[in-house]
């Protein structure tokens, strides 16, 4: 009662006032408090329950959509290094740096003293000495910064893996199965940087032959891009698995079974197409046919199998290699104009938006194709139709994704 006097006769009397003449708020506070102080236990069992119903299903479905971008955005980021690798191997530049540094390398050289040192570490390599002898040290860093933004851009995707993993792993939203799958992806990006190192040494090495033009070997290029495919397929399959939710075909399964069947076919088609790509660069044997559709005026050249013995061909003919990329080009084509065909009207929107971008991508990447070889292989078409190739595979990704998460009916 003193407390209530004292604040009719202190300052807060005008407030009080207010409050007591209006008095369905005192009533609504007087009925609330004793609501609260009778029953807590049965106000805090409303209250959870009220929080149950509202929350759970959307806290869920951030979490997978959260894991279900953070793979995607990752798959993103390997793409972004194989185009990188493509550039810098299109551009001469990838045997610029010739030492493996994964932690001392992030900081590049800041001093005139310590672009000379770099400079004289070039200077000893095969490169140099049998075709660069003439560039300055402007040019040289030119293709220094080349290779250095491909090899930084790969320890990016190794942060943007394993940090937001870790956390991920200490909140307690990785699955025992995820959990698995992300240390392998963690291993992988670091077996792809050693692959990445294996291949630069190759081409850091004396040739046998004085005349042979410096390069890295086709087989550890065509290793390093199976690793980075390898690396993006599980990440982008995974990323759709969190976000994606099954759509139902109203097709007999039997047909269903055949379009995965030929689904398949094309994924295995792509990828196979894509590393033989990688005895192409590797060999740069884009500029030994120049045109298209035959091969200078015959459809079959007449040195395919010059080498012997007769299995080197497939991997060091530059003739060979350049001919079995344009046949699994064609069967890839091939393959997927026939899904296509076969798939129409018989999908769910989804899936049928999958084929038909996937069959758009094919022309393309032909297209693409034939114009590397028609204009001498210039960066940006070559670069491009690399990039083709893994936005093929997406494509196909997404379209056996569908697939597999069809129920039967």
């Amino acid at each position: 009662m003193s407390f209530i006097k004292h604040l009719k006769s202190g300052p807060a009397s005008q407030m009080f006032g207010v409050m007591q003449r209006n008095s369905s708020f005192l009533s609504t506070i007087r009925t609330s408090l004793c609501y609260t102080s009778s029953t807590p236990r049965r106000y805090a069992a409303h209250g959870a329950a009220s929080l149950t119903r509202s929350f759970p299903r959307s806290a869920g479905a951030s979490k997978e959509t959260i894991l279900g971008y953070w793979l995607l955005g990752c798959g993103g980021m390997v793409v972004g290094a194989v185009t990188l690798g493509g550039i810098t191997r299109l551009t001469e530049s990838g045997l610029s740096i010739t030492e493996w540094q994964p932690i001392r390398g992030v900081r590049p050289p800041l001093s005139h003293i310590e672009w000379t040192v770099e400079f004289e570490k070039y200077q000893e390599s095969p490169e140099f000495k049998h075709k660069n002898g003439n560039i300055t040290l402007s040019e040289f860093k030119w293709i220094w910064y080349m290779e250095y933004a491909h090899r930084l851009w790969g320890r990016a995707v190794g942060l943007a893996i394993t940090v937001p993993a870790a956390f991920f792993w200490a909140k307690g939203w990785l699955s025992p199965t995820m959990k698995k799958k992300v240390l392998a992806f963690g291993a992988l990006v670091g077996f792809q940087g050693f692959l990445g190192w294996y291949m630069v040494r190759s081409g850091l090495k004396e040739k046998q032959n004085q005349y042979e033009i410096p390069r890295v070997s086709q087989y550890r290029l065509c290793a390093h891009l199976s690793a980075a495919l390898l690396l993006y397929t599980g990440l982008v399959w995974e990323g759709m698995s969190h976000l994606l939710k099954p759509q139902r075909l109203g097709v007999p399964h039997s047909q269903l079974r055949t379009i995965r069947h030929l689904s398949h076919g094309v994924v295995a088609a792509i990828f196979f197409t894509a590393l033989s790509g990688a005895f192409v660069a590797g060999l740069d044997a884009g500029l030994v046919y120049n045109s298209w559709p035959k091969m200078a005026d015959r459809w079959i050249p007449s040195d395919l199998f010059s080498l012997q013995p007769s299995w080197r061909n497939f991997f060091e003919n530059h003739s060979m290699t350049q001919f079995q990329h344009r046949m699994l080009g064609y069967v890839t084509a091939g393959s997927v104009t026939g899904l296509w065909l076969f798939s129409r009207k018989k999908l769910p929107p989804r899936a049928q938006l999958a084929a038909n971008l996937l069959m758009t991508m094919v022309v393309v990447q032909v297209g693409l194709g034939v114009a590397t070889l028609l204009m001498y292989v210039p960066t940006p078409v070559a670069a491009s139709h690399q990039s083709g190739s893994v936005a093929l595979l997406t494509f196909g990704l997404w379209l056996l994704h569908e697939l597999r998460r069809v129920p039967k009916i």
